[in-house]
């Protein structure tokens, strides 16, 4: 047992040393990992003429002269997501009107910038905040206060657990909120401030389980809309998704022998061993 301990030490250290040359990006003790460093727009890609960083905020602002030609946004470049949470805080601190969104399970085109899918909504009215929408795809999928199921053949059934008009009181008007979403399976759930918004069960055969997550500024009149604190936690691998098992996943490094001086698969055999072994 003690020399199995001394292995089972060994090739953890061994992969810890992998890990830290991955640069894998660092997670917090609820799991959650950041997705914006609060100084660039590093990992995302969108029109440079409407999205920029101020303030460590990401900012997307159109103009009089700039303005948007479409509902054009800000994609997120490190994956195509399936189940996970998503918190991100969002206002609209400018007079006049504007409207934005988190899109989730999406996908691009046809025109650059361009994103479709389900949309956990947002505007400085608060009409549609905390509302799920399909954007150029089924339109309104969730008001405020529904749980809807959408069966296989595109019939909803909706269940009202709260009055929209309630729920927008603890929306704050032009200043930071927080959005928490979770897409789980066929689950989608939106919060905002820690209050459930909506919820919708989306059993359609054009229900997506993965896709591109982006920011939106949509067209028309000038506005601006800000986003901050965007921390991303992967529910793939959670007792929900696995049936309560756990997935451990060996990554080789980079090179650091001459041609079969090392065994990878060997030493994978080997650590695997010693962890059923030796935990529970």
């Amino acid at each position: 047992m003690k020399h199995i301990g001394i292995k089972l030490l060994a090739c953890c250290l061994w992969i810890s040393a992998i890990s830290a040359r991955a640069e894998i990006p660092a997670v917090d003790s609820a799991g959650f990992r950041s997705l914006f460093d609060g100084k660039t727009l590093d990992g995302w890609d969108g029109d440079p003429k409407i999205w920029r960083v101020e303030d460590g905020c990401i900012t997307g602002q159109t103009t009089k002269e700039n303005p948007a030609p479409y509902n054009t946004f800000l994609i997120w470049r490190g994956g195509k997501p399936g189940d996970f949470q998503l918190k991100i805080e969002f206002r609209m601190p400018n007079p006049g009107f504007a409207n934005s969104g988190v899109q989730i399970r999406s996908w691009e085109g046809p025109k650059k910038w361009q994103v479709s899918g389900y949309q956990p909504d947002m505007d400085s009215d608060d009409n549609y905040t905390g509302t799920c929408y399909g954007e150029n795809y089924r339109g309104g999928l969730a008001g405020r206060g529904e749980k809807v199921t959408i069966a296989k053949d595109g019939k909803r059934t909706i269940d009202r657990f709260a009055d929209a008009a309630e729920l927008a009181k603890l929306i704050k008007n032009r200043d930071w909120n927080e959005y928490d979403i979770t897409a789980r399976g066929n689950h989608i759930i939106e919060k905002v401030n820690g209050h459930l918004m909506c919820e919708l069960i989306d059993e359609d055969k054009v229900a997506r389980k993965d896709g591109i997550i982006a920011l939106q500024i949509h067209a028309g009149q000038p506005m601006k809309v800000q986003f901050r604190n965007v921390r991303f936690k992967d529910l793939s691998g959670d007792d929900a998704s696995s049936g309560g098992k756990k997935k451990i996943v060996f990554i080789a490094g980079s090179p650091s022998h001459g041609y079969a001086q090392h065994e990878h698969h060997a030493g994978c055999l080997l650590l695997a061993k010693c962890i059923q072994e030796n935990v529970p």
